[in-house]
């Protein structure tokens, strides 16, 4: 396509973000362009000693209404939207006072910002934008001749390719600018649409829009052959996305889903309550625990299933210490999340430089509202986020004989684990640490047989003479379809189980544990992961 060099004579700028506008503005008046502009821009402009003209003398009208209404005027809008090579286009102009706009410049009110600090519904009102995105669009529309900016971050290739071209810009700049300005403006509804969606208790809206700022490009995505990369969503959940990542390489794409899984599960654990973590390999845990100390917690989760544990992320509830770190660092990890880490655990992981130590500086809490997004193909199914805790669930006992208090806070222990592994998913636990998992079966009953193997081999590993099992609690996330998966638990050695129920076997299953003097509570809650 031609270039269609556009020299720059007159640029409005109209920025809540002020980041880099200064040097910029001073580098355009150093070209001989014009600068209009409005509100606290101008008058930063002013203060900069600059020379501006306010909008209020393009227009011929006041800034009104508290600012609401400034820039959505035929003049401001003909001067974006009229074409240069279009002789009628430039005859009304001239009839009507038009004066061309060859740049324009605007960072929109902040309304993520706003949001993402809880303020109130009138200051989120007034923090949207309308005359902003109407000057986006009609610049975007006309990149043909005008060039947009919504980025401060671009400010330098427009000068760049001004010192380049005598002033002018190119049309393959313009025209990346300005599909950059309608993801801006498509985000920022985005934000506003899902925002009273939320307000409005409307879980269904006509209209869905997601939308997400690139921070960073993975070197490819789930395999080699395919790319990828991670979005933000201004969402306020303490997590990878916004973690500080303390040392190693650039996390992958699997990377990322891992962390993310592993610090979901560990957040389920609150630090009052003990020290927790969990390791995680391809999205399912293979070793959780809650202890007095993270050293002790890792060892317990690390026990669970020490092969699968090689090169797997591990995350935890606390402030990593020396200690944690040290037997942290005993095996191949890929990634280490915690909120903190002591500098002298922070010593001993630069000792490992591939592996990415992250810090969030808190937890996500499990029971906050969000949504849950999938593709299909040509589609986006979307759900609310599972926050069910288990702390919130009243238990039922269903079994002739009811679980000891250490049998009950195994089993709460292990729902949660439950969870957060795919399904079907069976969770074997003692004390408070995870002995066997069996993770994504399409049958319930191979689920449970592989938890129990698994425990085997972990025990035969670490020289022990029985399997893990044995005296452990079993969690399923959903309901046992026949008596043959409970069985399989009780061969296994488990003493007590905690399943949502609602089979239509129900019966059969109880009366399975109370031959076998288990004990049994539903929940009557499901966590299907898929």
């Amino acid at each position: 396509m031609p270039e269609k060099p556009r020299k720059i004579t007159r640029a409005l700028l109209s920025v809540s973000d002020k980041t880099g506008l200064f040097p910029f503005a001073n580098a355009l008046v150093s070209q001989g362009v014009e600068l209009v502009s409005t509100g606290g821009t101008a008058a930063a402009l002013k203060n900069a000693g600059l020379p501006v003209r306010d909008i209020s003398e393009i227009t011929g009208m006041p800034e009104m209404m508290d600012g609401r209404v400034k820039t959505l005027h035929h003049k401001v809008h003909g001067g974006l939207l009229a074409v240069r090579d279009n002789f009628s286009h430039q005859t009304a102009a001239a009839e009507h006072g038009i004066l061309p706009i060859d740049l324009l410049a605007v960072s929109l009110y902040p309304f993520e910002e706003t949001l993402a600090a809880g303020r109130d519904f009138d200051a989120l009102i007034e923090n949207i934008d309308i005359g902003g995105p109407a000057m986006i669009r009609a610049a975007a529309k006309n990149h043909d001749g005008v060039t947009v900016l919504v980025d401060p971050a671009d400010y330098y290739r427009i000068l760049a390719e001004m010192q380049s071209n005598n002033g002018a810009t190119t049309l393959t700049l313009r025209r990346a600018l300005a599909a950059k300005a309608y993801a801006r403006t498509a985000s920022y509804d985005a934000a506003i649409s899902n925002w009273m969606a939320q307000i409005t208790d409307e879980s269904a809206p006509a209209w869905r829009t997601f939308a997400g700022r690139l921070a960073q490009v993975t070197r490819y995505g789930e395999n080699p052959h395919q790319k990828a990369a991670l979005y933000v969503t201004g969402e306020r959940r303490a997590g990878v996305a916004s973690a500080i990542q303390i040392q190693g390489k650039e996390l992958s794409y699997n990377n990322f889903n891992d962390t993310d899984a592993a610090f979901e599960l560990v957040a389920e654990f609150t630090p009052e309550a003990g020290a927790a973590v969990a390791i995680i390999k391809h999205a399912n845990p293979c070793g959780v625990a809650v202890s007095a100390s993270l050293m002790e917690a890792y060892r317990s989760a690390l026990r669970c299933d020490p092969v699968s544990a090689f090169g797997g992320i591990i995350a935890t509830n606390r402030e990593i210490d020396e200690g944690a770190a040290l037997a942290m660092t005993k095996i191949f990890t890929e990634v280490v999340i915690a909120p903190s880490a002591t500098d002298a655990a922070k010593a001993v992981f630069a000792k490992k430089p591939n592996l990415r130590l992250l810090t969030t500086g808190g937890l996500p809490d499990p029971r906050s509202p969000g949504l849950a997004v999938r593709s299909l193909a040509g589609a986006l199914l979307v759900q609310n986020r599972d926050a069910a805790v288990i702390e919130d669930i009243e238990l039922k006992v269903v079994t002739d004989r009811a679980p000891t208090e250490e049998e009950l806070a195994d089993l709460r222990f292990a729902f949660k684990i439950a969870k957060h592994v795919k399904s079907n998913a069976v969770i074997y636990a003692k004390d408070c640490a995870t002995v066997g998992i069996g993770a994504g079966q399409m049958s319930r009953v191979d689920s449970t047989r592989i938890a129990a193997w698994k425990s085997e081999d972990a025990a035969k590993a670490g020289g022990l003479s029985q399997p893990l099992t044995k005296g452990s609690v079993v969690a399923s996330d959903a309901f046992f379809p026949f008596a043959d998966g409970l069985i399989t638990a009780a061969e296994a050695g488990a003493t007590a189980i905690i399943q949502p129920g609602g089979s239509m076997r129900d019966e059969e299953v109880i009366s399975a544990a109370n031959e076998r003097g288990l004990a049994m509570v539903f929940t009557g809650v499901r966590h299907f992961r898929h």
